[in-house]
């Protein structure tokens, strides 16, 4: 071989390794781009209590989407301590969105009669180590973060984590919250449960919005991160 075709195939060989390095950091860049957004939404009260000391919510006028983000959503996530009851609730409003529900005496708002709809149609993660079974044809059971981290890298919309507190704080622990959707009810508690009485490390928030709604409650939406 002579001094030009040898030229020849040195510079085919780094033209074809320069493609190969271009197109490992064009598809690392698309999973990075394609990678899901969970959004977690809590309701609680200004002392920080999601519960009160008798495990119930009384405070509560409606569990709606109070930040209409619905649309964004094609997936929730939510513990197994939660899901019987969320079962049965939105279960008790399709059956009879009219009447009064056992569980708070009062009937249904409309914005949950419309949620209904969400949640019995949008797919549901219920992380559990133990249960074995759930009712809702849309509901599947997850055992770990692991399978939450394999969602989210999954192609779709947001996923939404409609709670509890411990599920929150677990996947928060696990970096796997990225914004926090908090709906401020004016009232202090006292005792019962804390949303983050379960977190195990320091996480920094930035505040990316604040809005104002009836009857003095106050929506906030925090981005999750490092403090840059």
């Amino acid at each position: 071989m002579d001094a030009a075709s040898r030229r020849r195939e040195i510079f085919t060989a780094y033209v074809g390794s320069v493609a190969a390095r271009t197109s490992l950091l064009r598809n690392a860049n698309r999973e990075t781009t394609t990678m899901r957004k969970v959004v977690a939404g809590m309701q609680m009260s200004i002392d920080g209590m999601i519960d009160g000391p008798d495990g119930y919510t009384d405070w509560v006028d409606s569990w709606s989407d109070t930040f209409d983000l619905l649309p964004e959503i094609d997936a929730c996530v939510l513990g197994s301590g939660m899901y019987s009851g969320y079962e049965q609730y939105w279960s008790a409003i399709k059956q009879n969105p009219h009447a009064p529900l056992e569980f708070t005496g009062k009937v249904p708002t409309q914005e949950e009669i419309e949620y209904t709809d969400f949640a019995l149609s949008t797919p549901h993660y219920v992380l559990s180590k133990e249960r074995s079974e759930v009712q809702w044809a849309n509901a599947t059971i997850v055992r770990d973060a692991a399978e939450i981290e394999q969602l989210r890298r999954q192609p779709g919309r947001t996923i939404y984590v409609v709670g509890g507190a411990r599920t929150v704080s677990s996947l928060m622990d696990h970096g796997l919250i990225d914004e926090l959707r908090l709906t401020i009810h004016p009232l202090v508690v006292g005792k019962g449960k804390a949303l983050f009485e379960t977190i195990a490390q320091r996480h920094y928030v930035q505040l990316d919005d604040v809005k104002r709604v009836d009857d003095g409650k106050v929506c906030l939406i925090y981005k999750v991160g490092d403090r840059s």
